[in-house]
Formats: C-alpha cells, structure tokens, sequence
C-alpha cells in the first residue's frame, strides 16, 4: 500500500486502444518507484478504456502487462473488414461484438471478474450511462451512511464491460443487478469521459480519509488531437459530435477539479496527438506505444507522488487541452 505521504487518486480517461498511452506512463511509474502502480494509489477511477486499466492495476495486474494486453489483444477484438464493418455501423448501431469484449476482460481478470466492488481492497470508481433514462452511473464500493449503496454488489468484469461499450462500436450492456433499468453504455457519452472530477467527489464527499488539501490528483489523458478540419457534410459531422461527446469533458473536468478543490494538488497528464488516432485502431498500437514512451520520459512521477512536481501540475488558467496536452 502506499506509504505515509499524502492520499493519492488516479483518474484515467476513455480513448479505446489509445488507453496504451496512460499504460505505458504508468509502466514508467512501477520502473521509476520500483512498485506496483495499484500500490500508489488509494483510489483508482476510469471510464471506458481508463476504467479497464484502472480495475486491472486495483486487482493487482503490473501496467506493463497491461500494455501487452492491449498490444496483443486489440487487433483480435477490433477487427475490421472496412465495407462490412461500416454498412454493420449503421444497420445495427455497432462495429464490434460486446459479448467478446465481456469474454475478453473475463479471460484476463479470470478468478477475479466475479469479485464485487465491496470485496476490493481499494476505492475504485467506473463510470457507465443508461441508455433508456440518461441516468450516469458511478459504479463504486457501498459507503453506508455516505453514499446510497446500490453498487458494491456488482461484478468487476459486468461493470468494465458497460463503461466500456461506446456506442456505434459496441452494442449496449446488461448487468443483471440492474437489468430493471436497462442497458448501459460507455461512461464517456455525456460528462465522464474524464473522470477526474467524479472521482474527486466521491473521494472528498462520500469515502472517508480523503481531505483535498492532503491529496494528490493525477489525472491521465489518452491523447488530444486538436486539429481536425471543419466538417462539410453529414458523416464527418457525425464522427466530430462522437468525437467532442468523449473529448470536450476533459476540459470541463480539469476545470472543476481546479476551482472546486483547489487545495488539492492536481496534475493532467496527456499528450497532443500529431493525428487523428480512432478508438479502435489497433493497427497503431506500436505508434501509441512509441508515444506514450516519450511522454513517460517528460513524467518525474516520484515528484508527482509527493506532491512536488510542478510541470505538469494544473494552476489557475491552465485548464485548456491546449495547455496540458503537449506536443512530446
């Protein structure tokens, strides 16, 4: 577990196969301290992608497995066949099979993709969103008499597989304790695909021992690329409003953290991407993997742990993607 120094919360957004990003970074973190990731944090938060690599590090998997995971595992789950994929996307509304992304993170939790969020021995949020009401859903450990403990008892591996099911590239996900409100999707479709903020709520207001002004916030980008060209008819416009419904959050939940819990120090992580790099391109594993090594060699994350660092610490007015996500 962590050692005496201040409480540390990890958030890591969604981004598909880009999550190798936030991965490899952390691969560099269990280099640099000589510990496993899981053991530097006391709450680990995530949407989507993010929320895969989040649970994999609480139960205890090293990120540089996680890496290979995605390096080895992607192109079987995001296989396309270009014409058919695409005339699949608008048949039917998705891309890609839920269910062998259910089997997929079933295969690589194994004994523990059954466990409930109350068995974990950490904080650990994942976000997902309802399909028929709206409703966002911060899956985390029951805290009685704090918060209305209605999803500690779910399964990790039914909690991944809804936050992970972004819509047009999987079909939405049931999970049995909930089925009375229907399928879930991807937590990034509205306001989670930055967690950050979430998470700092549920840490500051609902668990117990997190005070802002004795914690360390480290929230993880997946990569920004902020120079795509004005759309001009109707599908590229469609792939931009999917595009902004899972980027613009991370402006706004770097923003809140900011003003909100100021006391707390802060740090976004995330790199400016020289091209577009879609969820599922799986082709571009070994491009991600390059990136996210370059970024790892600008991260002094034992700074960053004890609250020192200020590179890339998030201050007043630095809370634009333009600011955070840099060119490395």
């Amino acid at each position: 577990m962590t050692d005496g120094g201040p409480r540390r919360i990890l958030s890591i957004d969604g981004g598909g196969v880009r999550g190798i990003v936030p991965a490899v970074a952390l691969a560099a973190l269990e280099e640099q301290t000589g510990t496993p990731a899981r053991d530097q944090f006391h709450f680990l938060a995530g949407t989507s992608t993010g929320a895969l690599i989040a649970a994999a590090l609480a139960v205890g998997i090293p990120a540089r497995e996680v890496v290979a995971l995605y390096v080895d595992r992607a192109p079987r789950l995001f296989r396309r066949l270009p014409v058919l994929s695409t005339l699949r996307r608008i048949v039917s509304g998705r891309m890609y099979d839920v269910r062998a992304l259910h089997r997929l993170i079933r295969a690589e939790l194994g004994a523990r993709a059954d466990v409930r969020l109350n068995e974990l021995d950490r904080d650990v949020m994942v976000t997902a969103k309802g399909v028929a009401d709206g409703h966002q859903w911060y899956f985390v450990r029951d805290q009685p008499g704090h918060n209305a403990c209605r999803t500690g008892g779910l399964r990790l591996a039914d909690c991944l597989t809804a936050s992970a099911a972004a819509p047009t590239f999987f079909a939405p996900w049931s999970i049995p304790e909930l089925r009375r409100r229907g399928p879930l999707v991807d937590g990034g479709t509205g306001v989670a695909g930055n967690p950050t903020y979430q998470a700092c709520v549920e840490a500051f207001t609902f668990a117990d021992g997190y005070d802002p002004a004795d914690t360390v916030v480290v929230s993880l980008g997946t990569g920004h690329f902020l120079d795509r060209r004005s759309p001009t008819w109707l599908w590229p416009w469609l792939t931009w409003l999917l595009a902004e419904l899972l980027r613009s959050p991370g402006e706004q939940q770097t923003e809140l953290v900011q003003r909100h819990y100021g006391a707390a120090r802060f740090y976004r992580i995330d790199v400016r991407l020289e091209r577009d790099i879609p969820l599922d391109a799986a082709d571009r594993a070994g491009e991600l993997q390059a990136i996210g090594d370059r970024l790892a060699t600008h991260i002094d994350w034992p700074a960053i742990l004890r609250g020192e660092e200020t590179a890339w610490r998030v201050e007043r007015g630095t809370t634009l993607a333009e600011d955070y996500a840099r060119r490395v």
